[in-house]
């Protein structure tokens, strides 16, 4: 796999200040919610929490504080234009995302490696499940090309689980990352990664690529993590996390240096309590960023819709997760793992060079 050196891809990252939560002497969190807004059925059901004539739930429209912007803007017109002309495969289009207008506006995207076929069945997820097919080395080349014609701010880059593969895909995760270095110096890169079945090597790969965020998903609470991830496991989850953040400290000597993020999805038949606790083992394996999104059912095929969340419990979510110690937390109907990920980025004013500095530094000649 041939691990870079961490000096050539510290100086990279970007020059941007991450939000901090600095609460109240006499923060308290609120309770109490606005009227919930009545759910109706769209087709299938009789009534509210009937079931539908094939017995299972019944379909119900959204509440109506579950509206994504019409996508707008100069950036995201670019951005669309662009992609046109690209072999490039971002997730914002793929999974139809709600935010894609606000974030391609912010120059913002997530893509997709290592193909479209995963080794796993999720299920909450409507990425197709088989045998995969798909390798090619040259891809992180191709990626870095891509997005460097698209001139990002900030990049996301995740895969399907590839369990047919001996390192998951783990070198093309570092590969990409050392190619958007040397082809994007001063962009911020993501990777949101699986599990890579707990193995110590191929998470090591990664991390001594040098992202700036470490993303792996705890996904749901851990009651419900076998029918909701299969082959994953809650303890494999924040046991990844928690390497990541010993790694990174052992490559680059010091605390700061990356940032370890995961996301949660609710409305899959989570007790409050559990998510508060899910919350707490988070914060036990020193994760720095939360985010918190509704599960919005992809199809019949998929995991049934428990209930929905209104968005005050968004908000209480949020300044529950702030007061554990959460550096930065996003909680919402329409969040999702990589929403507003631009502004997650770490900044430390060593790192800040120019994009010339950082290109020479990125490819070992600073």
């Amino acid at each position: 796999m041939g691990p870079a050196g961490w000096r050539g891809v510290v100086s990279g990252r970007m020059n941007r200040e991450l939000p901090m939560f600095q609460p109240p002497a006499t923060a308290t969190v609120q309770g109490g919610h606005a009227p919930r807004l009545p759910l109706t059925i769209a087709i299938g059901g009789g009534g509210t929490y009937e079931p539908a004539a094939d017995g299972s739930g019944p379909l119900r429209r959204h509440p109506d504080w579950i509206k994504a912007r019409l996508p707008a803007g100069e950036n995201y017109h670019d951005l669309k234009g662009i992609l046109r002309g690209l072999t490039l495969n971002t997730v914002c289009e793929e999974a139809r995302c709600p935010n894609i207008g606000e974030c391609w506006e912010q120059r913002t995207a997530t893509v997709m490696i290592l193909g479209d076929t995963c080794t796993r069945a999720c299920g909450f997820c409507a990425v197709k499940t088989g045998r995969p097919t798909w390798s090619d080395e040259d891809e992180p080349r191709r990626v870095a090309e891509a997005i460097r014609q698209m001139r990002l701010e900030h990049v996301v880059v995740t895969s399907v689980a590839r369990d047919d593969l001996a390192d998951g895909g783990a070198h093309i995760f570092a590969e990409t990352i050392r190619a958007l270095r040397r082809e994007c110096p001063g962009m911020g890169v993501e990777v949101l990664i699986p599990d890579f079945n707990g193995m110590d090597e191929p998470l090591r790969a990664v991390m001594e690529a040098g992202p700036d965020i470490l993303n792996h998903n705890l996904e749901t609470v851990e009651r419900l993590q076998k029918p909701v991830r299969k082959r994953a496991r809650y303890d494999r989850s924040l046991q990844v996390l928690a390497r990541a953040r010993e790694m990174a400290h052992d490559i680059a000597g010091r605390e700061g240096t990356v940032h370890t993020k995961s996301s949660l999805m609710v409305g899959l038949g989570e007790e409050r309590s559990e998510l508060s606790q899910a919350f707490r083992d988070l914060r036990a394996v020193e994760c720095d960023i939360l985010t918190i999104g509704q599960y919005l059912r992809p199809s019949t095929q998929h995991l049934e819709l428990v209930r929905y969340y209104h968005p005050d419990e968004f908000a209480e979510m949020k300044a529950e997760a702030l007061a554990l110690g959460f550096k930065h937390v996003e909680s919402g109907p329409l969040v999702r793992s990589s929403y507003h990920a631009r502004d997650q980025v770490p900044d430390e004013a060593k790192r800040a060079r120019s994009p010339l500095q950082a290109a020479a530094a990125a490819n070992g000649i600073a």
